[in-house]
């Protein structure tokens, strides 16, 4: 196995809406990062991912675009696969889709709405039902929550697309392991994120599957002042044995310290997104310097 690709991808965060995200998508291709990750926040000023992709998609030619990470469980997912595909045929190969189990945000949960307790089957079957309509020329299903009798996608594309999930929890790794094509985590140490790995590539194993060795990646929060407050304790919330230094990049060398751990788990694809006041411009020129001492 030859080596594998190390890639830095950029988030624009929260504060970035429609009114500057034309220009930020326009520097991101003109200074050759390589993706840009939009998640899907609803109470913010960020774009709506699937919409923020299209646009980027539109505007650009070299640029790659995933969602970091879109809710599936809540979205009919027959409409999901026909986007899908079609995105991709107008923008063949720079497609990044990555779904996760619900909303980081509470108040954001009820806005996909799933029969109370079923999220998970719902989700699984939803990812079923999607590969199949990206792999397949004619699909009949018959689920416990949806069903399609002989439809096809014709635009879908020849290739068809990975399907990364993003998720930490015991549960979430295998489905990454059983379903999914590669796995984007977050707010993990770099030893928690190598043991996540281990875990997707046995539950892979069991299923009777291979997930790439470069198919694994993990979404990173920088603050270059220091860690805001307000990021600590929700690391806190999530990890509370673990110090929030360890999850969130307070600096940018804290950032590489930490993505040199990462590689060193088994890691090699990476989303960094600023945390705190930071200056696009300043933010975007030390990532660009991270990005060229860590990509190969």
């Amino acid at each position: 196995m030859g080596e594998l690709k190390v890639r830095l991808g950029m988030s624009l965060g929260a504060d970035v809406g429609v009114t500057g995200f034309g220009n930020a998508v326009d520097r991101l291709e003109e200074t050759g990062v390589d993706s840009l990750w939009l998640p899907e926040l609803v109470y913010s000023a960020a774009v709506d991912p699937l919409i923020g992709m299209t646009h980027a998609l539109a505007r650009t030619r070299r640029l790659k675009v995933g969602t970091g990470v879109s809710v599936l469980p809540g979205r009919n997912p027959v409409l999901v696969a026909k986007q899908l595909a079609t995105l991709a045929g107008l923008a063949p190969k720079r497609v990044l889709p990555v779904f996760g189990l619900q909303s980081a945000s509470p108040a954001e949960r009820e806005l996909f709405d799933v029969p109370r307790g079923r999220r998970g089957d719902v989700f699984d079957e939803s990812l079923s039902l999607i590969r199949l309509l990206l792999s397949e020329d004619e699909v009949s299903f018959e689920g416990e929550f949806f069903s399609v009798d002989k439809v096809s996608l014709s635009d879908r594309p020849a290739k068809p697309l990975d399907l990364w999930l993003g998720g930490s929890a015991p549960g979430a790794l295998r489905r990454v392991g059983c379903l999914a094509d590669g796995w984007l985590g977050s707010f993990l140490t770099p030893e928690q994120a190598g043991r996540a790995v281990v875990a997707i590539r046995e539950a892979a194993a069991d299923a009777g599957r291979e997930i790439e060795a470069d198919h694994y990646g993990l979404s990173l929060a920088v603050a270059p002042g220091g860690i805001p407050d307000n990021l600590a304790a929700v690391s806190r919330r999530r990890a509370p044995d673990t110090d929030p230094a360890d999850l969130v990049a307070g600096s940018w060398a804290d950032a590489r310290r930490l993505l040199e751990g990462f590689l060193e788990g088994g890691l090699t694809k990476f989303v960094l997104r600023p945390a705190g006041p930071v200056p696009a411009e300043e933010f975007l020129a030390h990532f660009l310097e991270l990005a060229d001492a860590l990509q190969n």
